[in-house]
C-alpha cells in the first residue's frame, strides 16, 4: 500500500459533535494519527447523540460513523495537575482542532496565542457557530439553527411550501470540509516557512458560502428574492424543466435541457410552443405542470429509455435501498467494514478521496473513552527516550 500523504502527522482533536470531528476524520483517512481529547467518563457529547435507537457499545451510531480510526485520550482540562500532559501532547502535535464556544478555550489557557508559544509549528483549527464577534457570537452553533439563520431553508421545495431544511447536517459537514481545506493549506505553508497558523471557520460562513451561486445572483439582481416553482421545485433560479417529477412507479429528475426538444422526445406537443430562450423562466410553472401531468403516465425506466439515448440530462431518483443495489454504486466501492471492540463489525462509508489510484479504507473503529490513555500518557517523554 502506498504511504498516505499525512502519514506521521499528529492531530489533536478537542472538538465534539460533527464539524470538527468530521475534519479530523478526513485527516485520519489521509494518514494522520488523530488523538481525540475527551472528558473522562462521558467523553464527546456525540456519544449520546442518537439518530435512532441503534447504538454500539453504549455509543451512538453517529459517533462511530464520524470518529473511526482515531485514538482517545481522556483528561480533565480543568484539572491543573493534568495540564502538563496536555501541553506535552500539544508540543508534539502538528494540528490541533477545537470547537469550544468563544471564550472557553481562552479560560482553559489553550487558545492559539497561548499554544503557539510552546509549538510555533502548530496548525490550529477553530470552529464556531457564528464567528468570534457580533451579536450572534455566543449563540449555540447547531446545524438546523445555522441553516435557518442563513436563508438556506428558503431555497428548497415548491412555492407554497414552508421553509424546508436539508435532511442532513449539511452546514456541519460543509464546515468540516472547509476546516480540513484550511488546515491542509496551512500545512503546505508550514512546509515552506516552518510556521504554523490559525484556521477559523464557522457554521454560518459555510452556510452562506454553500449558497454562493444563488446569493450572488440575488446581490446583482436588484435585490429580488428567488421564486420557487409551483410544482417540481429544485433550484429556485433555474428555468424549466429543471426539477423532480413523479412517474407511474417512482420519480424522475430532469436537469437543464431544451424545452421544445424535450416536448418532441416525450410526445408532449404542449412544450413545443416554448421556443424563446427566456420561455423556461417566464412560463416555468406552466411548462412544469405539463411535464408533471405527462410523466405520471409511464414508468421511470420507459422515460429513461427515451431521454438517455438523446443525451438529455436526467436520472432516476433512488432511495437508499435502490442505491445500494445499483451496479453504478457498487463499482465505486464506497463501503467498508470497521472492526468493533466487542468482536462485531460495522458497515459504513469510506473516505471519498483516492490517492494515486488507491481507495482509502481503515478497519479501526471509533475508540472507547480513554482507550489509549496508557499508550499516550507521557507521550513526549517516551518519544524522547526512544530517540
Amino acid at each position: 500500500m502506498t504511504p498516505l500523504p499525512l502519514q506521521d502527522l499528529l492531530v489533536l482533536d478537542f472538538s465534539q459533535f460533527l464539524a470538527g470531528p468530521a475534519a479530523a476524520l478526513r485527516l485520519a483517512d489521509l494518514g494522520a494519527d488523530v488523538i481525540k481529547i475527551e472528558r473522562p467518563g462521558a467523553g464527546d457529547l456525540a456519544r449520546q447523540l442518537y439518530m435512532c435507537d441503534l447504538q454500539i457499545g453504549g455509543d451512538s451510531i453517529l459517533f462511530h460513523s464520524i470518529n473511526r480510526h482515531k485514538r482517545s485520550f481522556a483528561i480533565d482540562l480543568k484539572d491543573a495537575s493534568q495540564r502538563p500532559k496536555v501541553l506535552q501532547l500539544i508540543e508534539r502535535a502538528d494540528v490541533m482542532i477545537q470547537n469550544f464556544r468563544p471564550g472557553v478555550i481562552e479560560r482553559l489557557g489553550l487558545d492559539f496565542a497561548a499554544v503557539r508559544k510552546i509549538n510555533p509549528r502548530l496548525v490550529y483549527g477553530s470552529v464556531t457557530g457564528y464567528g468570534t464577534a457580533g451579536p450572534w457570537r455566543d449563540l449555540p452553533g447547531q446545524d438546523l439553527l445555522a441553516q435557518s439563520r442563513s436563508g438556506l431553508v428558503w431555497l428548497s421545495g415548491n412555492a407554497d411550501d414552508p421553509p424546508i431544511p436539508f435532511g442532513l447536517s449539511v452546514t456541519d459537514m460543509y464546515t468540516g470540509a472547509h476546516l480540513a481545506q484550511g488546515i491542509l493549506a496551512c500545512l503546505v505553508r508550514r512546509g515552506i516557512t516552518g510556521e504554523g497558523g490559525h484556521v477559523e471557520v464557522s457554521l454560518m460562513e459555510s452556510a452562506v458560502d454553500l449558497q454562493f451561486e444563488v446569493l450572488t445572483t440575488h446581490l446583482n439582481d436588484g435585490g429580488r428574492l428567488p421564486q420557487r416553482s409551483q410544482v417540481s421545485g429544485a433550484n429556485a433560479y433555474l428555468a424549466a424543466p429543471y426539477g423532480i417529477y413523479r412517474t407511474l412507479d417512482g420519480y424522475l429528475a430532469i436537469a437543464m435541457t431544451s424545452v421544445p426538444a424535450l416536448g418532441r422526445l416525450l410526445g408532449l406537443d404542449a412544450l413545443t410552443q416554448y421556443t424563446k430562450a427566456t420561455d423556461g423562466f417566464e412560463f416555468r410553472d406552466q411548462i412544469k405542470q405539463h411535464l408533471a401531468q405527462h410523466l405520471r403516465t409511464r414508468a421511470t425506466q420507459r422515460w429513461l429509455d427515451i431521454l438517455e439515448p438523446a443525451d438529455v440530462w436526467c436520472a432516476e431518483v433512488l432511495d437508499w435501498k435502490s442505491l445500494l443495489r445499483n451496479e453504478g454504486f457498487k463499482a465505486l466501492d464506497m463501503l467498508q467494514r470497521v472492526d468493533l471492540p466487542d468482536g462485531h463489525s460495522m458497515l459504513t462509508t469510506r473516505c471519498p478521496i483516492r490517492i494515486d489510484g488507491q481507495v482509502i479504507k481503515h478497519p479501526r473503529a471509533a475508540p472507547r473513552v480513554g482507550q489509549h490513555n496508557d499508550e499516550l500518557d507521557d507521550m513526549g517523554l517516551k518519544r524522547e527516550a526512544c530517540a
